[in-house]
């Protein structure tokens, strides 16, 4: 496709000397203007042309003279294509463009009884949806990937911990028992011996850890 694009445009510019070819990318629902090198000085029909499927060519809107008013040929009409003249550049402006605009622009010069090419641009219409699916992609590769690491890193600190337990585990014998007294001492009745007086009795528990 590429190069039939590329062969389009130089058949078209192979009618003019002065033919430039230029690229314009542009987002769906954008408004473009498209430039055109004023190739006359004195007034004359002056058209813009679009070619689709590198076959077919359509009229899109022609006028007389920098002063005069554009006319948009068939199935052009509606607002949606604007265009204008000064003594530099023959424009268009197209609102809101959407994948049907995609194509090859070129406009026209009818000088002294003979047709001449201008500047033919190639227009190009990046779909937004696209783009959203490929940062949607590159999102879920992205949360993949993340929640992999987190797992990894969580099976190796449990095997860690457990291994450090296991290693001090084996190496406690019987004689490194740890032993805790706690003594509990009886509250005395009414009207007794204070316990400084009387023999206290403690209550030993012996609790053991390894």
């Amino acid at each position: 496709m590429r190069t039939l694009v590329v062969i389009t445009a130089l058949l078209l510019c192979s009618r003019s000397c002065i033919c430039e070819f230029q690229t314009v990318e542009v987002q769906s629902g954008e408004d473009v203007t498209l430039l055109c090198s004023n190739l006359t000085k004195d007034p004359s029909q002056t058209d813009w042309f679009r070619v689709v499927n590198s076959s077919k060519v359509s009229c899109i809107s022609s006028m007389f003279g920098s002063g005069g008013d554009p006319s948009l040929c068939r199935g052009f009409e509606g607002g949606k294509f604007a265009m204008s003249s000064n003594r530099s550049f023959v424009s268009l402006k197209i609102i809101g463009v959407n994948e049907s605009d995609s194509g090859l622009y070129f406009c026209g010069f009818y000088v002294k009884k003979h047709t001449i090419i201008g500047d033919v641009t190639q227009l190009i219409i990046e779909e937004e949806h696209a783009s959203m699916d490929l940062l949607t992609v590159i999102l879920a590769v992205l949360t993949v990937l993340l929640s992999a690491v987190v797992v990894v890193l969580a099976v190796k600190f449990r095997k860690l911990l457990t291994g450090n337990f296991t290693f001090i585990l084996s190496n406690l014998d019987s004689d490194d028992l740890n032993y805790a007294a706690l003594s509990f001492r009886q509250k005395p009745k009414r009207g007794g011996r204070s316990p400084s007086e009387r023999e206290l009795q403690p209550h030993v528990l012996y609790a053991a850890t390894r």
